[in-house]
């Protein structure tokens, strides 16, 4: 099955996490579900035309799916194309003629430095696996600019408190280091002495000592930071996005945020050089006489 086929490519070629595989996965099989119903269950992939994929968007947009949904469903079908092109004969990739609708620009969501110090600084019980375990996750996501599935794949052996730095394996499979301070190496000691005997390799797990899931990592992130945060998603990514705006607010250099964050282009990063000034432009119209709106 074509479609089998190229999720498998996805997950043991290109080795992508199972977090992009199973966003993958759920756009394929809405397809698939389209497809079936609209030209028949021994509809075959490699015949489909750019109009049998607009009819597609077209029912998407008319359910009230979001642009940004679309297009990343655009973007799942030409990587399918793709993949059929170079592998099962396919002639043309249809979904190349589909032009994606485009996005408003928005800044990421990012917290605020006082908040995120007065969520570190808050008492907890250090004596709790799970409230340590809580508060470790949030200090480490901020502390290092991980992605969340970086986080939960972290291997305990990875985390050297001795030299100040772990191992993440980042997208594509490349490692990079990260550096860390002694704060958050208290942290870890702590939560280490708290971790079940019986954990697996992973560094953050649950009280039973099996791997966190991605969901999970989410619903707690989520929990730490609700009703604490004025971001509007309060998420592992608005953590990342602090990490590098207030880096780069502090004097750190571009390209050495782009290392840390694991960024292959270094166009990626300078989205936080815009965060930066806008900040910058909120103190100045705020402090400078001349900016400010007389009357």
């Amino acid at each position: 099955m074509l479609y089998d086929a190229f999720l498998t490519y996805l997950r043991c070629e290109l080795t992508l996490s199972a977090h992009t595989v199973s966003s993958y996965t759920y756009d394929i099989g809405q397809w698939r579900r389209f497809a079936d119903e609209h030209f028949g269950p021994q509809f075959d992939p490699l015949t489909a035309s750019v109009n049998d994929l607009r009819m597609w968007v077209a029912s998407m947009a008319a359910s009230g799916l979001s642009a940004r949904s679309i297009r990343r469903k655009i973007q799942t079908m030409r990587a399918f194309y793709h993949y059929l092109c170079r592998r099962h004969g396919c002639k043309i990739n249809p979904a190349l003629e589909l032009t994606p609708a485009r996005l408003p620009k928005r800044l990421p969501d990012t917290i605020r430095p006082d908040e995120t110090k007065k969520i570190l600084d808050a008492p907890f019980d250090s004596s709790d696996f799970v409230e340590t375990r809580n508060r470790l996750i949030i200090d480490m996501l901020y502390s290092t600019g991980m992605r969340a599935s970086e986080l939960t794949g972290l291997l305990d052996a990875d985390v050297d408190t001795r030299k100040g730095e772990l191992k993440v394996l980042g997208k594509r499979n490349k490692e990079r280091l990260i550096p860390f301070g002694d704060e958050l190496t208290q942290m870890i000691t702590l939560y280490r002495s708290l971790r079940p005997s019986t954990a697996t390799r992973q560094l953050f797990v649950q009280p039973d000592g099996k791997p966190m899931a991605y969901r999970s990592l989410l619903a707690i992130v989520r929990g730490e930071l609700a009703g604490r945060v004025k971001a509007a998603r309060p998420t592992p990514h608005a953590l990342r996005h602090s990490f590098a705006t207030d880096m780069l607010n502090g004097g750190a250099d571009i390209t050495a945020v782009q290392r840390l964050l694991g960024h292959a282009s270094l166009a990626t990063t300078q989205i936080y050089t815009h965060l930066s000034y806008s900040e910058l432009q909120h103190n100045y119209k705020l402090a400078h006489p001349r900016a400010q709106k007389k009357g």
